[in-house]
């Protein structure tokens, strides 16, 4: 008996210790759409994201700096030796001078300075395409971080539903096991009056037992829920989220599957990204193809040299046009151009992939939609099935017409309906959400901030 007294003991404090917990947190009661904007201003994947944005930006634009001059500065300044000054110049105007070794010239430092300036005039269109190539991948770049977006609202949605049933979980279960203490009170006094076997007692007993671990599962599982919802939203870990239950309304009708897959080829992100990719691929082939051309630059300089006791030079412009040819590009170039249509056709490939892979996506979520609806109708009736059975062998087990076991399997019935009722109306709106994920119309339901 005092071993009995011990374990209720324990099993009371093991479920003292869960409401402690969530007593010491700050609740904060959530919408739906609160979580989601403050899962997308505060997600690391979209920080991330964000990131590869900012470098496709910065690649385009170092790309597109290639219209631009390139200017070269070059100086120098020598301290010299004792050289041998030999000038072919007939420095005195008599030409019996010419040739003279000019020993009495001391040249012991040099200094010079050059600037020269290129302008692309022609490149053979590589700056161009290789400039819309970029433009291509930038764009592509963002729709891949739009398409990252919709999935962390599609992950948001899905925390949000199991904190959600996590929460009723708790509250059905609890209010059970209420339901439960209450029925062992009557039991232990009909069966002091020894109206009741004390075996029957027993069972409900170690049912009240089995719905208190349940309660504990429950609440152990509620717990770890609320600190990843706390992670994905960016709120303190002692911070208990609660879900707002008029959020798990009935979505829309489901509509047909065509009319889904049709808004996906037109939404879907990364769908568009892959296009603009093999746009990317077509330009990047003409840039590479641009190598069997030759380059033409306006070029132009200045060069200023000081020579003490033999030179100075100042003053001295130049301007003119350039042309520079690689001649090993006539059999090099083939190769990367066979490379660039080999990566076109990659981008190619995986179009065709993806668009299988859609239809196959939409589809099911289509059918799981459909599905979900139908769970709902399905919870629904047996909820008033599983009350009214309740209630028609309670009125047996009043009159001795059927026994403890199968009251209590009764309870436990009742019970399960009404997590599925309520675990399925969650379902609906995932699988709705999910179903606008794969169409790419998620992030336009909500009002984000670009």
């Amino acid at each position: 008996m005092k071993h009995r007294i011990c374990k209720i003991v324990t099993v009371i404090a093991m479920l003292a210790a869960p409401a402690q917990f969530v007593f010491a947190q700050n609740a904060k009661t959530l919408s739906l759409d609160e979580a989601i904007q403050l899962s997308i201003k505060n997600s690391k994947q979209l920080k991330l994201s964000k990131a590869k944005v900012d470098e496709a930006v910065a690649n385009y634009h170092d790309t597109w700096n290639n219209h631009l001059p390139d200017v070269k500065v070059t100086g120098a300044y020598m301290r010299l030796n004792d050289p041998n000054v030999d000038l072919k110049v007939n420095l005195s105007g008599s030409s019996s001078d010419t040739g003279k070794k000019t020993s009495s010239i001391k040249v012991n430092q040099a200094a010079y300075g050059i600037v020269n300036a290129a302008l692309p005039l022609f490149s053979g269109f590589r700056i161009k395409y290789g400039v819309e190539s970029a433009r291509y991948l930038e764009q592509a770049t963002k729709l891949d971080a739009d398409n990252d977006k919709e999935e962390v609202i599609q992950n948001t949605i899905n925390a949000y539903s199991n904190l959600y049933k996590a929460k009723k979980s708790v509250d059905l279960v609890y209010e059970n096991l209420n339901q439960q203490k209450q029925r062992v009170a009557d039991f232990t006094n009909m069966e002091k009056n020894g109206l009741l076997a004390r075996n029957d007692l027993l069972k409900a007993q170690l049912q009240q037992s089995n719905i208190e671990l349940s309660l504990l599962d429950a609440e152990n599982n509620l717990k770890i829920t609320d600190i990843n919802v706390d992670l994905m939203l960016g709120l303190p870990e002692d911070t208990e989220p609660l879900p707002d239950s008029s959020g798990f309304q009935i979505p829309g009708d489901a509509g047909s599957a065509l009319h889904w897959e049709q808004a996906a080829i037109e939404n879907r992100k990364d769908m568009a990204a892959l296009a603009l990719r093999e746009k990317a691929s077509v330009s990047s082939i003409k840039s590479t193809k641009g190598e069997y051309y030759p380059g033409i630059a306006l070029t132009g300089g200045y060069i200023a040299a000081d020579i003490p006791n033999l030179l100075t030079l100042t003053n001295a412009l130049n301007i003119g046009v350039g042309l520079q040819y690689n001649l090993g590009a006539l059999w090099k170039t083939g190769a990367k151009v066979a490379e660039a249509q080999a990566r076109l056709h990659q981008v190619q490939a995986n179009e065709e992939m993806l668009s299988d892979e859609v239809r196959v996506q939409i589809n099911q979520a289509y059918q799981n939609y459909i599905l979900s609806l139908k769970k709902i109708d399905v919870y629904a009736s047996a909820i008033d099935q599983a009350s009214e059975n309740y209630r028609i062998t309670k009125n047996k087990y009043d009159n001795s017409l059927v026994t403890t076991t199968d009251l209590l399997e009764a309870d436990v019935a009742q019970l399960q309906a009404k997590l599925n009722y309520t675990f399925s109306k969650a379902d609906a709106l995932v699988a709705y959400k999910k179903l606008q994920q794969t169409a790419g119309t998620l992030a336009n339901t909500y009002n984000i901030a670009k």
